[in-house]
């Protein structure tokens, strides 16, 4: 082999990888997935993809090793080939919001118009956890809090906040996290109990990023 045909080799198999990150709705379903194993039905609905479309989007991924699959009984769970899938999506997330200024002001505009102006980062999250200040909700499904949440966390599903605001403490701040940055459910909740005289705002990050910051989850 000369270094040409190296070259033509690596760069070829390289390329392929990068070209199945190159869709949004497959990068939809790789941030579903970080957050935990899921079936071609639960994709499908979270994604407002048909089935066939989901099946077609999850071949590419799984044909380029990014996600793998299981079956349990008549279904099939999929799920991310290893945490280098995650940190790479997180990378790519980070390179568009530098390069992008549209981007970053939709971002910024979709938070305003639910008055969430500063999301808190993880180290200003761990400072008021030392100090007992927060209330954590976790408003993802309750399959995604199983699999793993930040310490302390109380799950309260998004679709079930309206019935448990009675619930929530009134004398302390309420932090609300979810799937991530481009995830709608915690700014939604945030909104919400903002709406009703809760103090709270978001944290910007998801399980994630506090797994990769060596900090430890709970199951």
């Amino acid at each position: 082999m000369d270094g040409r045909e190296f070259k033509d080799i690596t760069f070829g198999h390289v390329s392929n990888v990068a070209a199945a990150f190159a869709s949004p709705k497959r990068l939809e379903i790789i941030d579903l997935l970080s957050q935990g194993e899921k079936d071609v039905d639960t994709l499908t609905k979270e994604t407002g993809l048909n089935f066939a479309n989901t099946s077609r989007h999850l071949q590419i991924l799984k044909n380029a090793k990014i996600v793998l699959s299981k079956k349990e009984g008549v279904r099939v769970i999929y799920y991310l080939a290893n945490d280098e899938v995650i940190k790479c999506w997180k990378n790519i997330q980070s390179l568009a919001e530098q390069s992008i200024s549209e981007l970053r002001e939709v971002i910024k505009s979709f938070l305003n118009e639910r008055n969430i102006f500063q999301p808190i980062s993880i180290k200003e999250l761990r400072s008021k956890i030392k100090n007992d200040d927060v209330t954590i909700i976790d408003v993802r499904p309750l399959r995604e809090y199983l699999n793993g949440h930040l310490p302390g966390a109380v799950s309260i599903p998004l679709s079930e906040l309206k019935n448990k605001i009675k619930n929530l403490p009134a004398d302390k701040e309420i932090i609300a996290y979810c799937r991530g940055k481009y995830c709608v459910m915690a700014p939604e909740a945030a909104n919400l109990l903002k709406k009703k005289g809760f103090k709270i705002t978001i944290l910007q990050d998801d399980i994630n990023s506090w797994r990769f910051a060596g900090l430890e989850i709970e199951k």
